[in-house]
Parts: C-alpha cells; sequence; structure tokens
C-alpha cells in the first residue's frame, strides 16, 4: 500500500522542487496544500497535474476545519511543511501577512497534526506510526548574523533581526514545544539561501538574470558586501526527504552548500554567464547594468551553514557546487522565458486579486 505525505507550500520554490522530487524518485502519494498567494505558482508542476500520485487542495493552513477534513481524506503518514511568507523585503514594509501565514498557521496546522496523530496511536502499529513525522523547513535567518567567521549550527542560539525571521523563529519554537509538551514527532531544518529553477524572481539570483535578459538596471544593497551560503533548491529537497525518512524525532538539522559569496560576487558571476551564454546586441557588457542601491534596513552581514550533523547522521551531501548550480540555473531562464513572462504579466495568478498581484510584481520584480 502506496503511503501518503502532505507537503503545505508545495506551489513554492523549494515546495514545487520537494514534490517534483518525490513524484519522480519515490513512491509516495504527494498531497499539495497550498493557499497560492503571489507566490504560488502551479506551472511549477504543470507535468504533475494528471499523475496519479498527486494532489493539489487549495487551503490555507490557517484554516483549521479544511485542514481536519484533509487529514481524514488522506490518512497522510507524514507533514513537510514549508507553507510560509518568505521575501524579507515585504517583511519589512509589511509583516501582518508573515504573522498571521508563519505563526498563526503553523500553530493551527500543528494542532490539526496533534489531533490526527493522537487517533493515529490508537489504530497503527508501532512500526507504521514511527514512520509519522512532521517535518518543519525553516531558515538561517533565525539564528541572526555571523561575523567574517563561523557558522551556524544547530546549537546556535536564536537571534533574528527581521520581521521574517522572527516569525520563523516563532514557528520553529512552536514546533519545539509540541515536540516536548505533547510528543509530537518533530524533525526541523534550517537551510541556508536556495537558488535553482522555478524561483520567483523578487528573489536575488532569478531578479538579477531576469532584469539583465531585460536591460534593466541590476540592484546591488549597499556595497555588495553582504555574504550567503548558497544552496541549489534539489539539494535541499533531496535533504528535506532525508529528514523524513531518517531523521530522529526531536532533532534539528542545519542544510548549508558550502558556498559562501557576496552578493556582489554573485551578480558579477551571473553577468560574466550571460555574456557568454547570450551577449547583448549592442556587444556590451551585462556588468554595465550593475547599479548600488541604498541598503536594506537590519541587513544582516553574513549567513553560513555547518551541514556535519545531516551529513554524518543521514547521509546527505550537496550534489552541485554554486559553479554548477548557477549555470543551470541560468540555462533554464534562458530555456523558459514563457515561464517568466507569466510570472511578471501576473498571468499565472489568475486565482488571485488583480489589484493584489499588480501591487505585489510592481514593487518586487
Amino acid at each position: 500500500m502506496k503511503k501518503t505525505l502532505f507537503v503545505t507550500g508545495g506551489a513554492g520554490f523549494i515546495g514545487s522542487a520537494l514534490i517534483r522530487l518525490l513524484i519522480k524518485q519515490t513512491d509516495y502519494i504527494v498531497v499539495n496544500i497550498d493557499k497560492l498567494t503571489y507566490a504560488g505558482n502551479l506551472e511549477s508542476l504543470k507535468a504533475f497535474s494528471h499523475n496519479e500520485r498527486y494532489h493539489f487542495e487549495q487551503v490555507d493552513i490557517c484554516d483549521k476545519h479544511k485542514l481536519t477534513n484533509l487529514f481524514e481524506q488522506y490518512k497522510p503518514i507524514g507533514v513537510l511543511h514549508l507553507a510560509a511568507e518568505s521575501h524579507v523585503d515585504r517583511s519589512i514594509v509589511g509583516s501582518e501577512d508573515f504573522i498571521q501565514t508563519n505563526i498563526i498557521g503553523t500553530y493551527t496546522l500543528l494542532e490539526v497534526v496533534r489531533d490526527y496523530y493522537t487517533k493515529l496511536k490508537s489504530i497503527l502499529d508501532t512500526n507504521t506510526l514511527e514512520s509519522f513525522k512532521f517535518v518543519h523547513v525553516s531558515t538561517d535567518e533565525v539564528f541572526g548574523s555571523l561575523g567574517d567567521s563561523g557558522y551556524f549550527n544547530e546549537k546556535t542560539s536564536y537571534d533574528p533581526r527581521s520581521p521574517y525571521s522572527a516569525s520563523k523563529a516563532s514557528s520553529d519554537l512552536l514546533v519545539k514545544a509540541w515536540f516536548h509538551t505533547y510528543g509530537l514527532p518533530i524533525v526541523i531544518t534550517n537551510c541556508t539561501n536556495n537558488y535553482g529553477p522555478y524561483h520567483f524572481p523578487e528573489k536575488l539570483i532569478p531578479l538579477v538574470i531576469n532584469n539583465a535578459l531585460q536591460l534593466k538596471e541590476l540592484p546591488v544593497y549597499g556595497k555588495g558586501n553582504n555574504i550567503r551560503d548558497w544552496l541549489y533548491v534539489d539539494d535541499h529537497a533531496r535533504g528535506l526527504l532525508l529528514a523524513y525518512e531518517l531523521g530522529i524525532a526531536g532533532e534539528s538539522y542545519c542544510i548549508g552548500g558550502h558556498n559562501e559569496r557576496t552578493n556582489l560576487e554573485v551578480v558579477n558571476i551571473i553577468c560574466d554567464i550571460l555574456d557568454e551564454l547570450k551577449p547583448r546586441e549592442d556587444n556590451k557588457s551585462y556588468h554595465e547594468l550593475i547599479t548600488y542601491v541604498k541598503d536594506r534596513a537590519g541587513h544582516d552581514y553574513r549567513y553560513a551553514m555547518d551541514p556535519t550533523k545531516i551529513e554524518n547522521n543521514l547521509g546527505w551531501k550537496p550534489q552541485e557546487t554554486f559553479v554548477t548550480g548557477i549555470q543551470k540555473t541560468i540555462k533554464w531562464y534562458l530555456d523558459n522565458q514563457d515561464w517568466v513572462a507569466h510570472v511578471q504579466s501576473g498571468e499565472y495568478l489568475k486565482w488571485v486579486d488583480t489589484n493584489y498581484t499588480s501591487r505585489i510584481l510592481d514593487r518586487f520584480i
């Protein structure tokens, strides 16, 4: 009998990568639970829309009644929770959605899962019950900012600096509490900056790629000296699957790519590759489009993760370096400009209020 997994936020960037992995490389039945806000794009999963092992449910994780019905209908053996508001810039100008989804939504989901798990304990054998886990997907940003040396790890104290990271830190602590108080079998993962195909173009890498192709300015905060550890999204998806299948209940795992780059380095690398793969008609370099803009409020200097625990305990290692991953990413965007056009026009979001969509796209793309 095939087992069912729930993936919340499965229409998002990381969630859709995880679902593609689950459908292609496992025999799980996958239920994608997504509210479909502006960053949820079902076109990223179009290839599986008629797959018998894939189901989509448009449900807000703050809706306890609908969530309860989904658990009763599908009877999952695990939950991978990725549904979240995730863009730091938007959290700075408007934090309410982040509080609602990341904190209230996670709390609501935890309560529904707790009730469901209590029922499972009375009907499942021990071996089957032990396969149930609630995997909560978080971020390195909950740990604050690093200096020029050192790494975040599973024992690093929380020190969030933005409304986004504060909301994710809050959700992490709720998940930990539900393990210690109620015995809910949870696993928490904290990852570094993801990049790859199907990334919503408000984030640095897809924003720079698509702006460059349209000969728009390439905005770099401050002097571009802020450092991030970059993780190819498919590598992250493999780590999440391992966290579900092999992770120990109550444990946290840091997932990092060993790919530290300053923001300016990232932009320059993208320009170099585009100069080679798609030279400008005017023979100028894409580097000429780089523009320095006012720094983000409370901009953390450096994030870097020590993934030793997940490497040693779960056997995970990234398959992509930044060089190989960014090449694949840029080639994907060059080959999938229709996907980008649908995002930039808002065509992919026919189910969302047009005025809301336009405000988001105008401000961040």
